[in-house]
């Protein structure tokens, strides 16, 4: 999937940012790191809507897109559920379990996930993170990861053909959040939960 100037259909085209995409061949992902609110989720369901639209042979947002046409399969807003007594981590796993079932089985493709495993512990969440990406890698998948945790962005060390780090940050100055939801490359350098969370009185921004 690779595309210049694309932007989500459903927001008003006075205030959408639009935004590239690069993804060269089938074995490759995007990891996404970035702060809260700067784009992430919208750069994903932007790049989701996109695909499909071009898969059904419709028009996109875009200036220019090119597709390679695959299965779109997402973990965006996976829930749990108390009419089947299932966590939202268990709901989570398998989703990812029907994923890698689907490559084992041959199929191409086109993942979207926004922050995996967010069931867990921090350090599980990890491990878990990046055994899951290697996996993927390995079967010739291809997609776009969005995280917080920024060692995810090592990956690209491992992986320098199949891995590129994109981020959106949130620039501070003067004391005061700003947003440009346009993306960068490599791997964010700014996170605003603590900053936001001192802003709106909810913490003291003192350390204990």
């Amino acid at each position: 999937m690779e595309g210049t100037g694309l932007g989500h259909p459903l927001l008003h085209r006075d205030k959408c940012v639009r935004n590239d995409i690069q993804i060269p061949h089938s074995n490759y992902f995007l990891i996404i790191t970035g702060a809260n609110m700067a784009g992430k989720s919208t750069y994903l369901r932007m790049a989701g809507v996109n695909f499909l639209l071009a898969c059904m042979g419709m028009p996109v947002c875009a200036e220019a897109l090119t597709v390679y046409p695959a299965h779109l399969v997402t973990s965006l807003r996976t829930t749990d559920s108390l009419i089947s007594n299932e966590s939202y981590f268990f709901a989570e796993l398998k989703r990812l379990k029907m994923i890698i079932d689907r490559l084992n089985a041959g199929e191409r493709l086109f993942i979207i996930l926004d922050e995996i495993l967010k069931g867990t512990n921090s350090v599980d969440k990890q491990k878990g993170s990046i055994n899951l990406i290697k996996q993927l890698v390995k079967k010739g998948a291809c997609g776009i990861i969005a995280t917080h945790d920024l060692l995810l962005g090592t990956l690209s060390a491992t992986f320098p053909d199949n891995i590129h780090n994109r981020r959106f940050e949130a620039d501070i100055k003067n004391d005061e959040l700003t947003f440009t939801y346009k993306i960068r490359d490599g791997v964010a350098q700014n996170m605003n939960a603590t900053f936001l969370m001192k802003k709106m009185g909810i913490s003291g921004g003192e350390e204990s």
